[in-house]
């Protein structure tokens, strides 16, 4: 039977498994050492590298949806990580930066996201890396135009 779906051979199902796997080893390192989310580091990360940004761009950037961005921007500000100011191009939305404590958490939790990259991947080539995220890239572009 060619239409016969075997699911773990099925390659969105198999990229689901393997994001999981990968965000839950960072998620219980990232909330043990700093009492951070998966979508709470995401936002720092995204607002540490653009300075300011608001909330719709950063579900653009990371495919998150508005309520999961929503909350995680309400958490940190309300933890003294992100502050919010005006939109002057958009009365409806604001923008996010990180305060200095924010910029001060990313500075501890960066090293340790590079650390923890190194850890997973470590069985693979650079080149083997090169070309797998040059294959995501293209599922991604792919994903989108299907």
């Amino acid at each position: 039977m060619t239409n016969h779906l075997v699911l773990d051979r099925f390659l969105p199902y198999r990229l689901s498994i393997t994001s999981n796997l990968v965000s839950d080893r960072i998620a219980r390192i990232y909330e043990s050492l700093f009492g951070l989310t998966i979508p709470e580091w995401r936002l720092i990360a995204v607002i540490a590298e653009v300075e300011a940004v608001t909330q719709a761009d950063i579900g653009e950037r990371t495919r998150m949806d508005k309520v999961t961005v929503s909350r995680a921007a309400i958490a940190l500000v309300e933890r003294g990580l992100l502050a919010r100011a005006p939109n002057p191009g958009d009365k409806r939305s604001h923008h996010l930066s990180l305060t200095p404590a924010g910029r001060d958490l990313y500075a501890s939790v960066a090293p340790k996201a590079l650390e923890l990259e190194s850890k997973i991947f470590s069985r693979f080539t650079q080149q083997e890396l090169d070309g797998f995220v040059a294959m995501l890239r293209r599922i991604d572009t792919a994903a989108l135009e299907a």
